[in-house]
C-alpha cells in the first residue's frame, strides 16, 4: 500500500534528494508541502504545518526537513495528529527533545525515524562487515568541506543549535558509529568565529572502548577537492572509506560496490518501520556531538562572512 507523504520544508537538501527519491519510490507518493517561500507542482500547498496537518486529505506520514532549531514543534504536531514522522539529519536541536519525541511517537502508535543518510553510503556496510572480527588499532577521520559552497547564505547554521561544522561532522560520526566499536571523547578543540555562535571547525580525540584512538577532524573552510575520509588500521589489514562512503579501499585494493542510493535506503528502511509499526531513532552521533561541546575547548578564530 503506497503512503501518501508531505514534506515540511523545501530547501536545498528536500529538492535535491527528498523529492526526486520520493517521485521515484514505490512506497510513498509525494501530496503536500509545508513551506513559507517554494511549492512544488503536482503537490498540494500549505503555508505551515499546522495548515497541512489540518487539511482534509493530510498524508499518513511527514518528512520533516527543516531547520533543527523549529523541529521539535512540527514532529510533535505531527506524532500526536498520528503521523509517521521522517526526520533529517539532525534529528534535533538537543538530546532531550528528540528523546521526547521517541517518547511521543509510542504513545501515539506511530513511527519516528531519525535518519542518517551517510549510514546507507555504498561502502559503509561492507565496511562494517569487514571491521566487525578485526581488532582495530588506529582510526582516522578527516571531514573537511566549503561551507559557502554547501550552505550558501543559510544563516541558521551559524547560530545555536544550528551545530556549525557538525552539520556535515555529524555524517562523519554517523558512519563511525555504523562501523566501530562503542568510543568516547578524551579532549577536543573546537573553533568558533569570533562573529559566530557555532563552530567552524573541530579537532576531537576518541578512544574506543578498548583503547584503540580515534581523531578526527573536521573543517568548513576547506576550498578547492572535499576531503570525507575514513582510515582504519586493523590487526590485520587497512580499510580506506572515502567520498563520504562511496568508496572502499581494502589493502589497497579497490572495493566492488552497490550503485550510490543513499536517499532511496532511507526511504526504504521508513517504509519498512512504518509496515512493521516500529520505530528508528539512534541519537548516537547527535551524543558525541554534544560530548564535544561538554568536553572541547572553546578556541576563537577570525570572524567569518558568506
Amino acid at each position: 500500500m503506497v503512503i501518501h507523504i508531505g514534506l515540511v520544508g523545501l530547501g536545498k537538501i528536500a529538492q535535491d534528494q527528498h523529492v526526486p527519491v520520493l517521485r521515484d519510490s514505490p512506497d510513498f507518493e509525494l501530496v503536500a508541502i509545508a513551506s513559507r517561500n517554494q511549492s512544488l507542482e503536482g503537490c498540494a500547498h500549505f503555508q505551515t504545518i499546522e495548515q497541512l496537518l489540518a487539511s482534509d486529505d493530510a498524508p499518513a506520514a511527514i518528512a520533516l526537513c527543516q531547520p533543527p532549531q523549529v523541529r521539535f514543534d512540527a514532529a510533535r504536531q505531527a506524532l500526536e495528529a498520528g503521523k509517521h514522522v521522517f526526520l533529517e539529519k539532525p534529528p534535533g536541536a538537543t538530546l532531550s527533545e528528540v528523546e521526547a519525541l521517541k517518547r511521543i511517537a509510542r504513545d501515539n502508535g506511530v513511527t519516528l525515524f531519525a535518519s542518517w543518510h551517510s549510514r546507507y553510503a555504498s561502502g559503509v556496510e561492507a565496511a562494517r562487515l569487514w571491521l566487525q572480527d578485526r581488532t582495530i588499532r588506529r582510526v582516522e577521520i578527516e571531514w573537511k568541506e566549503d561551507v559557502r559552497h554547501w550552505h550558501p547564505g543559510q544563516a541558521w547554521i551559524w547560530e545555536a543549535g544550528g551545530m556549525g561544522v557538525f552539520d556535515p561532522g555529524i555524517n562523519a560520526l554517523s558512519v563511525a558509529t555504523r562501523i566501530l566499536p562503542d568510543f568516547y571523547l578524551q579532549q577536543g578543540t573546537l573553533s568558533f568565529p569570533a562573529n559566530r555562535a557555532a563552530p567552524i571547525a573541530a579537532d576531537l580525540d576518541f578512544v574506543t572502548v578498548d583503547g584503540a584512538p580515534i581523531r578526527a577532524e573536521f573543517d568548513w573552510r576547506q576550498t578547492g577537492p572535499q576531503t570525507w575520509d575514513v582510515r582504519v588500521e586493523t590487526d590485520s589489514g587497512k580499510l580506506v572509506l572515502s567520498k563520504g562512503g562511496s568508496e572502499l579501499m581494502i589493502d589497497g585494493a579497490a572495493q566492488t560496490l552497490p550503485p550510490e542510493a543513499e536517499y532511496h535506503g532511507l526511504y526504504d528502511r521508513f517504509a519498512a518501520l512504518v509496515q512493521a509499526g516500529e520505530s528508528d531513532v539512534d541519537l548516537s552521533p547527535l551524543r558525541h556531538v554534544a560530548d564535544a561541546y561538554l568536553r572541547g575547548q572553546r578556541r576563537e578564530v577570525e570572524a567569518f562572512e558568506d
